[in-house]
């Protein structure tokens, strides 16, 4: 009996495919696949989910002195001419953030293994490519999905049928968290 579903295609192709709706599963809550598909995706995310609820609280916070650069009303660097040259002004200012502990940046690391970079984009067509953001979905683990779920164990998935498609009868699902 084998361990997971080849889901028809070779190895390399299954574990992208499945890195990709894990990802999108995580960023969005829910996605609409074949039954399938879904049973595999759900043992990786509850994984993922499951790291994010135990390593949810560990970390300290520190304030670290960091050089900002001066900007004036429009926003632009502010200069300074030194021995002829301009020269951008920084300023020193205090911030606060977290440091995973060793434990947390291991979880951290070991999420992004399996999860693709992404990256919002707005609806509205100007000034679309500046606007972009890149999303943080470990951190969207630890400190949304981690407190969230903190009383439960497992079960962070749910699978709903939704009927058979059109085109070859499989049976359609959406996988959503719960």
């Amino acid at each position: 009996m084998a361990k997971y579903r080849k889901l028809g295609r070779t190895s390399s192709q299954r574990q992208a495919l499945l890195r990709n709706q894990v990802t999108m599963l995580l960023h969005h809550g829910k996605i609409r696949t074949t039954e399938a598909k879904a049973k595999e995706i759900r043992k990786i995310a509850e994984s993922l989910i499951a790291l994010g609820v135990k390593e949810r609280d560990n970390f300290e916070t520190v304030k670290v002195e960091a050089k900002v650069a001066r900007k004036d009303a429009d926003g632009k660097r502010v200069k300074e001419v030194v021995d002829g040259k301009k020269v951008t002004v920084f300023d020193t200012v205090e911030k606060e953030i977290k440091k995973d502990l060793p434990s947390r940046l291991h979880a951290r690391r070991q999420m992004l293994k399996v999860l693709y970079p992404v990256t919002e984009v707005p609806a509205e067509g100007k000034g679309r490519k500046a606007n972009t953001k890149k999303v943080d979905l470990p951190a969207k683990l630890f400190d949304e999905y981690g407190p969230k779920y903190a009383g439960r164990n497992g079960g962070y998935t749910r699978i709903i049928k939704i009927g058979q498609r059109k085109g070859d009868a499989a049976m359609e699902v959406i996988i959503e968290l719960v």
